[in-house]
């Protein structure tokens, strides 16, 4: 989760909301990623969907069942989903998000009858630092 939080700070001091993630593959980090949309004029860059996207073109596959995604915020609905279709093992997260996650709120997109693939979810890993990391970032743009 280090990582992820690290990489997280970077979004916020390139002025994206601080979001970072990171694929594992056997132990080993195969792609780091921060939120990106402003910087990359993209509303699918999230920091999930550039890790994964990044895991799955070195690892020259699709499916990375034997994979583990660490994100320091809850997954939205687009991000839950992602990680179905790439099979992702195992999910851990750090901060919840009750406005916009769809793992523990809102939509709860793994238990849904329709969802075929559901990860191991781990919350809350890292969760006070990734929490600090998002409400100083909003915060700051409130003043």
């Amino acid at each position: 989760m280090r990582v992820a939080l690290d990489a997280a700070t970077r979004a916020a001091a390139a002025e994206e909301v601080p979001v970072g993630a990171v694929v594992v593959h056997e132990g080993r980090i195969v792609a780091t990623a921060a939120n990106a949309p402003r910087t990359l004029h993209d509303p699918t860059a999230h920091a999930e969907m550039l890790a994964i996207r990044e895991a799955a073109r070195l690892l020259g596959r699709d499916r990375l069942e034997d994979c583990d995604l660490w994100v320091t915020l809850e997954p939205c609905a687009m991000c839950a989903g992602a990680i179905a279709h790439a099979r992702i093992a195992r999910l851990y997260y750090g901060a919840s998000d009750p406005k916009g996650g769809a793992v523990e709120h809102g939509p709860r997109f793994f238990a849904q009858s329709t969802c075929h693939h559901r990860p191991e979810i781990y919350p809350g890993i890292g969760e006070a630092e990734a929490g600090e990391l998002l409400r100083g970032f909003f915060k700051a743009r409130r003043l």
